[in-house]
């Protein structure tokens, strides 16, 4: 473990406490001390919750690790069952409670309640919130369907004229637009002619993991969740999985050609949807001009893969970067990244991120909320594609990543960004032009009415200055403090012309340029040998 600013996972206790909230009947009872008690505010601010996440902490402190810890921990157990009198318990330890080595497990058990307690080993100091949760899952899964395995794992026929069923396993709380997904691939089997059994872990309940075994496969969502709990049902039921991921166009005709095969059908629907407007977009004039942008994806495992598909395949996107923090799938992630000609980044370090987007200098980045603040502190737009996520990222309209309205979704999502990056660009070009300057009324007021205030009167160069981050003494030609080559105005507004996203680039360039040559000051000259030289 480190200590960092952000960080793309929580701890394994995280993933069971999202694995329990997202169930009915399930609670975690957690051995942890007072300041653990944090995920409250995860799943009621970020999520959005209406109710509070379905755990208990045994809250000990200081006083209490000098006594007896595991008596509290048991006490907090029958308290928990006594309130919320679940069907199932899990038990567990946060990585402080961890170092006690109080075995919660064993503890749960010798409490001896009436329903089943579920013992987790989540080694804290090793693991991450995905693998707890995947872990939570297939706990669950092997501890109550499990006893129901025909022998030998050998299911019965289905019967004859009889639709086929299938589970759908991996949807989770805090997952990245999860509700909705599962809407989308409802609609996507009920095109097959398939049946609907069990939705795990996402509202199902105890009773709907007995009933698992019942389906004729599974389609696995999230591997990050549900792939440990999927292998175990294919060896003790017997059920093929359905593993292709319906994100974007390509991917969803595969997923319904994947479903009809596993589930024996005689034809593969066709995805003639009057809804799916992407593929028109994408070969509209509008669209011409995003053919060979530069894309960086970095994300889980899932979602990084799937768009990238999208990107190269279907947006016309160049990939130049793609990497995933779900250390557990990196050799699926680094067989994709071979596809694309690119080495993938595997870290959980948003560091070496930041360091590996600027270096591969996308046009766009597709990632979590922290690449949104480094494309948004490297001025490269950036849309959302994967957990870790903000509040704005759970929307409360329907916004699917998957089937046939996710990929409308993908579409708006990512050529938004790049369109307002546009526009921003065009306004910086036009900075000194008559209607934008900085004396210039709105344009929808007659007359141009110019706006009070000292900011109106500023001159053009400081306002390019200041609106670049510099200060308006560097600009105007004074002195620089640490000696650094002054610009001066004009080479500071040739230098907006430039667009955003290598506009960085060019300034350093330009500087150290004029730093090894020993000039003092940038002219608009400097700056056009800078770039020969660089450009040579």
């Amino acid at each position: 473990m480190h200590l960092t600013v952000w960080t793309y996972e929580g701890p394994p206790h995280m993933g069971a406490i999202r694995v329990a909230s997202s169930m009915k009947g399930v609670h975690c009872v957690l051995h942890a001390p007072s300041g653990d008690s944090y995920a409250d505010l995860l799943f009621t601010m970020v999520e959005r919750r209406p109710s509070r996440p379905a755990v208990t902490y045994s809250s000990f402190d200081a006083r209490d690790m000098g006594g007896d810890s595991a008596a509290l921990f048991q006490d907090t157990l029958r308290k928990a069952y006594e309130r919320f009198r679940p069907q199932v318990i899990l038990t567990a330890e946060t990585c402080t409670g961890e170092l006690l080595q109080d075995d919660p497990g064993g503890l749960g058990k010798a409490v001896g309640l009436p329903v089943p307690v579920v013992p987790l080993k989540l080694p804290s100091y090793m693991r991450k919130d995905n693998w707890g949760a995947s872990e939570a899952f297939h706990s669950l899964v092997r501890g109550i369907a499990g006893p129901k395995a025909p022998p030998g794992g050998k299911r019965p026929p289905r019967p004859e004229g009889a639709a086929p069923s299938c589970n759908i396993l991996g949807p989770i709380s805090l997952g990245f637009r999860n509700r909705d997904d599962v809407e989308e691939v409802r609609k996507l089997l009920d095109l097959c002619g398939v049946r609907v059994n069990v939705v795990a872990p996402l509202g199902a309940s105890a009773h709907d993991l007995a009933r698992l075994g019942e389906a004729d496969f599974n389609v696995v969502l999230y591997p990050e969740i549900a792939d440990t709990a999927a292998r175990f049902l294919e060896r003790a039921f017997g059920q093929p999985s359905v593993r292709t991921v319906p994100i974007g166009v390509g991917a969803t005709r595969d997923f319904l050609a994947e479903v009809a095969r596993v589930a024996g059908l005689e034809t593969v629907p066709a995805l003639d949807d009057p809804r799916l407007r992407m593929p028109w977009y994408s070969r509209s004039v509008d669209s011409n001009y995003l053919t060979g942008k530069r894309v960086f994806l970095f994300g889980d495992a899932t979602h990084v893969m799937a768009c990238a598909r999208v990107a190269a395949e279907e947006m016309g996107f160049a990939v130049v970067g793609l990497g995933t923090y779900s250390r557990e799938f990196a050799r699926d992630v680094r067989a994709c990244a071979e596809k694309y000609g690119v080495e993938a980044l595997i870290s959980d370090d948003y560091l070496e991120v930041e360091a590996a987007i600027e270096e591969a200098r996308p046009e766009i980045v597709l990632g979590t909320q922290m690449e949104r603040h480094i494309a948004k502190r490297l001025g490269v737009p950036c849309a959302v594609i994967s957990s870790p996520v903000h509040v704005q990222d759970f929307p409360a309209r329907y916004a699917p990543q998957m089937g046939v309205e996710g990929a409308n979704v993908l579409f708006d999502t990512w050529v938004h960004p790049l369109m307002m990056g546009l526009e921003e660009h065009l306004l910086g070009m036009f900075r000194e032009d008559f209607e934008f300057h900085a004396g210039a009324g709105a344009s929808h007021l007659v007359g141009g009415v110019v706006p009070r205030g000292d900011e109106a009167l500023a001159e053009p160069a400081t306002a390019v200055a200041e609106a670049d981050g510099d200060s308006p003494s560097s600009a105007s030609g004074g002195a620089s403090g640490d000696g650094a080559p002054v610009w001066e105005p004009e080479a500071e507004r040739e230098l907006k012309k430039i667009p955003f996203f290598v506009r960085g680039k060019a300034r350093r360039n330009t500087e150290r340029y004029a730093a090894e040559r020993g000039l003092a000051r940038i002219s608009i000259e400097t700056l056009y040998d800078a770039k020969a030289h660089f450009g040579s």
